[in-house]
């Protein structure tokens, strides 16, 4: 038998200057390991979905995937306990002199243990019935000793309304709901914001998937009620809409389309002015995730920013006539919208961006040979996994 190749990594006092370094031979690439003063070497591409590992961390003597924290042991580079049918490949570490040198081939082969898919990343598919809609609250309030909100109130009206059409409905409070912000995985690479959200797949407490589900697999009508707050949307909105953003990702990234036929309507209520940058925000945000707006999209009350006095404005609300009538004409507009979208549904197909097709993930946007990625999943191939905590 040959004796194996061996290529040279550098220095290797350079790889003890931190307990993982990111290295590359060609272009396959390497995480190099220093803990308890031994070396490893293991592939640099985590199993799920194509993450860096060299740029990840250590815990233990486990390496951290930066992008959802899939964790191989430092040397062997199997996954944690429970998860050991995940290994990266390992290369073989010599040390010749002051140099450090590492297998051209890697002595130990790539593993995936099985992972059933997320609920959420099933087939969308419209079951045949009425037309849904669901309302969601953005106001932040506490659960356990509510107040009066304008938004809610007309909230309630919409949903009243839509029930006496004939509609299915479904109401979310996200101030009821414990969900984690964003976590940006996105910002470290548009492949690292998978659908579902990684938070949603990594934690099984959050519960963003509520929402998710109503979007994405049930509603036809989705109504958002927010109130102003210093001019912008609620708190909660921006917290939610962040962690929609991996529904639109899968635009961007993978030419998937996950939401088609749908219809979005506001309510946006307040003692503020900003009225229509506040329905500006959310026109464009759920524009580009694929909703349809009806004529007028949104009702809206202000009573301008030198009308503080809270407890007027809430009267005005609840005996306003005006604004009522306003909420089930704009659940109407909806509704029509949303039967006549689905009566004409076509075919998917395929959408295009600024004259360019949306790209699927290929392999040399990470820097990934052909060979190393081989079986691994893409970005929309989805995998459920809960890591050590």
């Amino acid at each position: 038998m040959s004796s194996p190749e061996w290529l040279d990594l550098g220095p290797v006092e350079r790889f003890k200057t931190s307990p993982i370094t990111p290295a590359s031979i060609g272009t396959t690439k390497l995480a190099i390991t220093y803990v308890s003063g031994e070396f490893g070497a293991l592939s640099g591409v985590c199993n799920h979905a194509g993450g860096p590992v060299g740029e990840g961390r250590v815990e233990g003597e486990y390496v951290v995937c930066p992008w959802h924290q899939w964790r191989y042991h430092c040397r062997t580079g199997k996954g944690e306990p429970g998860f050991e049918a995940d290994a990266l490949p390992t290369y073989d570490i010599r040390i010749d002199g002051d140099r450090l040198f590492v297998s051209a081939e890697p002595v130990s082969k790539r593993m995936r243990g099985p992972h059933p898919p997320h609920p959420l990343a099933r087939k969308i598919e419209r079951v045949p019935g009425n037309i849904r809609l669901v309302g969601i609250s953005t106001t932040n309030m506490d659960v356990m000793n509510p107040r009066y909100s304008t938004s809610d109130a007309l909230l309630d009206v919409a949903m009243r309304h839509a029930v006496g059409l004939g509609v299915e409905t479904k109401l979310i409070r996200l101030a009821a709901l414990n969900f984690r912000p964003c976590a940006g995985y996105y910002s470290k690479s548009a492949h690292a914001c998978t659908w579902p959200c990684s938070i949603t797949q990594m934690d099984s407490t959050d519960r963003m998937d509520v929402v998710y589900e109503a979007v994405v697999h049930w509603a036809d009508v989705i109504l958002v009620a927010t109130p102003i707050r210093w001019g912008n949307a609620s708190s909660l909105y921006y917290r939610m809409v962040e962690r929609m953003n991996c529904i639109q990702n899968q635009i961007t990234i993978a030419n998937r389309i996950l939401m088609r036929n749908k219809v979005s309507i506001f309510i946006i209520t307040g003692g503020q002015d900003n009225i229509q940058a506040v329905a500006g925000q959310m026109l464009g945000f759920f524009g580009e995730i694929g909703c349809n707006f009806p004529q007028f999209p949104y009702i809206a009350h202000s009573r301008g920013w030198t009308a503080e006095d809270m407890e007027r404005n809430i009267e005005v609300v609840k005996h306003s006539r005006e604004l009522r009538d306003g909420a089930r004409a704009l659940v109407n507009r909806a509704v029509d919208m949303a039967q006549l979208l689905l009566d004409h549904e076509e075919a998917p197909h395929t959408m295009e961006r600024g004259g360019r097709k949306a790209h699927h993930l290929v392999m040399e946007d990470i820097g990934v040979d052909a060979g190393e990625i081989s079986g691994l999943p893409m970005v929309n191939d989805v995998l459920m996994r809960t890591p050590s905590v």
